[in-house]
């Protein structure tokens, strides 16, 4: 009743209490609503959603509901973000691929600039159903290393760094675990020159793969040096490193590898206390970078 009395003046429902089937038949025709916050239940029917007016999309599911129907043949024509939060033991395995399946019906993929998938559960996404979405600008997908490190984020996933060039914050996965697994230096590099508007950066990686790249018996030439640490212009200031595996002899080749690859990084957030020493030579080189612009922009007297 509170929904039909409201239909054309209500703009926001954040509501996270599942919904009758008679109250979604009304909610998901509301033409103003602009934002949405709601909780499904199962063995209800969701019609079709016909939300012309709707930015924001926030749903929150249980057990084996199938929180896309409401997708199939919606009409959403301003949707730029959405947020799914699956509860308990909710069936997961092939979320990815379903969405991409109903956003491509809707058109949602020219529109959509943020998606947020969070779940405690352990899982393997396959991350290459997001390629269609070239507009994101942030994606963040949550999952559980608690138990068993679930995470198989490595080079070949930064093929999303060539799709989404607009990317300001990726998350892949919670804090990374122990696990020494991830994306190496080299796949960093990619992201970094895929996507120089980059500003927050959480995915499990190879610490010590970038130290040897800086820690080689032989130094290479020139040349070959700008091939192994190449400088970009990537805007990325925070880096979550959690408990990622790093020997202490390498702190150093470290911290001078994120410096050439993320050269504004100011935040690098750690559980693992070998990374302090990481962090305390990234914080001096930018005192000591800072003192010498400085520097350098001071006029010194004339003598005559």
């Amino acid at each position: 009743m509170l929904l039909a009395c409201n239909r054309d003046a209500l703009r926001e429902f954040l509501v996270n209490s599942p919904l009758t089937e008679e109250a979604c038949m009304v909610l998901y025709r509301l033409p103003k609503l602009w934002r949405l916050w709601t909780a499904l239940q199962e063995h209800i029917s969701l019609p079709p959603m016909t939300l012309p007016s709707l930015v924001s999309i926030a749903l929150e599911y249980e057990h084996g509901v199938d929180c896309l129907r409401g997708f199939g043949g919606a009409t959403l024509r301003n949707l730029k973000q959405v947020t799914f939060c699956p509860k308990g033991t909710a069936r997961i395995t092939n979320f990815l691929e379903e969405f991409q399946r109903v956003a491509l019906a809707t058109s949602t993929q020219k529109t959509l600039s943020r998606f947020i998938f969070r779940t405690l559960q352990a899982w393997n996404p396959n991350y290459s159903a997001l390629l269609v979405f070239k507009q994101l600008t942030e994606l963040e997908i949550d999952f559980s290393c608690r138990f068993d490190c679930s995470s198989r984020v490595d080079d070949d996933i930064l093929s999303l760094a060539e799709a989404m060039p607009k990317l300001k914050i990726l998350q892949l996965g919670r804090a990374p675990c122990r696990s020494p697994t991830g994306v190496t230096f080299k796949g960093l590099v990619v992201l970094a020159c895929r996507c120089s508007q980059l500003s927050k950066l959480r995915v499990h990686f190879q610490a010590h793969g970038s130290a040897e790249a800086t820690n080689s018996a032989e130094p290479p030439s020139t040349s070959e040096h700008v091939a192994v640490i190449p400088h970009t212009n990537c805007s990325l200031t925070d880096l979550q490193v959690g408990e990622t595996p790093i020997p202490q002899r390498v702190t150093l080749a470290v911290a001078l590898t994120l410096l050439q690859v993320f050269p504004q990084i100011l935040n690098v957030e750690y559980t693992n206390p070998h990374w302090k020493g990481v962090v305390d030579t990234i914080k001096l080189f930018k005192r000591i970078g800072g003192h010498v612009h400085h520097a350098s922009k001071t006029h010194l007297p004339r003598f005559r």
